[in-house]
């Protein structure tokens, strides 16, 4: 039984063909191989399965004497790498986002709350309190998630990146177990916690959504570092256990799939717009020792992703309607002017200019992820800390101002 957040299959059927079906079957597919892993780790003393998986990363799965079979089938699958895989992606897909600088951290908040709009997809989070609870704390993770895997090299073998993918895809698998077991997830109107639909969408969120973004920001990217920067986070879904269904091979592929999502969404929920009150309020009060952006740099952040959103979806999510939000056009046409003179510049100081901005880039994300007294550990949670608190109703209404952002784009 399709769960009941999937709407209006008639109209998507007929936009998209019967493959709408196989999209809401993935509601109920979940990540087998990590969710064994999880099962042999509960298995374990406390703390060893961690240890476990972090020797595997380090040394590779044969230096971790009496790992259990979970584990050694999961890394079989993580060593081995797909012919599709793109060296060049993992070296310089990263590059797109890094000259975007400041504005790329834009574009990944605007992702993280388009992501909150779906009613469904965010229960996992706010069951678990990792956004409403541990809002700073979570921000600065996803940025330090994303700067890994963009960095060149990013998501080789031994990179912090590929470690950090691997770590979040069982932290995942952890949520997942702990909800099904709790007895208050609903699996009939939200699909399994963390599931194949939800994490496709997920993966989305940091490629095509952010080139959506960037581009309504006034860049002009060209075809070459968007192929690589889709490739890029394609592998890096592959690692997550994203289902090679909902993995696009190009960003055409993406949109399309964007669009089949959107269709089948209800409205935004008020766990949609406690959640974006939360990521706001992230970006006001840090964590201790994290760098404190200035205050006017967060509200006229916040006034260039409702522009991005657009009234209608921002509203739904509660972002703020202040006089920043002016900003949006004035921060667009500097951006699209600037374009502009770069291509008209020669291609070898054009290289030059890029490689500068690209280095930039790189400090400034060092920057925004820097600072912190703890380290990033990206531990599977032991509980889950929105448990106690009621969730709201999902309001299955019959439109979704989703689907209207996502076909005006």
């Amino acid at each position: 039984m399709v769960p009941t957040r999937f709407l209006h299959v008639a109209e998507a059927r007929a936009r998209f063909g019967s493959s709408i079906d196989r999209l809401g079957d993935l509601l109920l597919d979940a990540d087998p191989l990590a969710d064994a892993v999880v099962e042999a780790f509960a298995k374990l003393p406390p703390g060893a399965g961690r240890s476990m998986l972090g020797q595997a990363l380090k040394n590779g799965i044969g230096s971790v004497p009496g790992a259990p079979e979970a584990l050694r089938a999961l890394f079989a699958e993580l060593d081995h790498v797909p012919a599709w895989v793109d060296r060049d992606a993992i070296e310089r897909g990263g590059e797109l986002l890094f000259r975007a600088s400041w504005f790329g951290g834009l574009a990944l908040a605007t992702s993280l709350v388009y992501g909150y709009a779906s009613p469904g997809g965010n229960k996992p989070l706010v069951f678990s309190g990792r956004l409403t609870e541990q809002a700073p704390r979570r921000l600065l993770e996803t940025s330090r998630f994303v700067e890994a895997t963009c960095l060149p090299g990013g998501l080789r073998r031994h990179a912090e990146g590929f470690a950090i993918t691997v770590k979040v895809r069982i932290m995942h698998a952890q949520v997942r177990r702990l909800l099904l077991e709790s007895g208050r997830w609903n699996t009939s109107e939200w699909g399994i916690p963390a599931n194949q639909h939800d994490m496709g969408a997920t993966s989305l969120l940091f490629s095509s959504v952010v080139l959506d973004s960037l581009r309504k920001l006034g860049f002009e990217l060209d075809a070459e570092s968007v192929h690589l920067y889709m490739q890029l986070w394609r592998y890096s879904g592959y690692l997550m256990g994203v289902s090679s269904e909902v993995l696009p091979t190009s960003e055409r592929e993406a949109r399309r799939l964007m669009d089949m999502i959107a269709s089948t969404e209800s409205e935004p929920d008020e766990d949609s717009r406690a959640l974006t009150t939360a990521l706001f309020g992230a970006r006001e009060n840090p964590p201790e020792g994290a760098r404190r952006p200035n205050e006017k740099v967060v509200l006229l952040g916040q006034g260039l992703i409702r522009g991005v959103l657009g009234d209608g979806l921002a509203d739904q999510l509660g972002v703020p309607d202040t006089p920043y939000k002016r900003g949006f056009y004035v921060v667009r046409a500097i951006v699209r002017r600037a374009e502009s003179l770069r291509a008209t510049m020669p291609a070898a100081l054009r290289q030059k200019t890029d490689a500068r901005t690209i280095e930039l880039g790189k400090r400034y994300w060092a920057w925004l992820t820097g600072g912190t007294k703890e380290p990033f550990g990206f531990a599977p949670p032991e509980q889950l800390l929105g448990l106690s608190r009621v969730i709201a109703g999902s309001g299955l209404k019959r439109v979704s101002p989703l689907a209207s952002a996502m076909r005006s784009r």
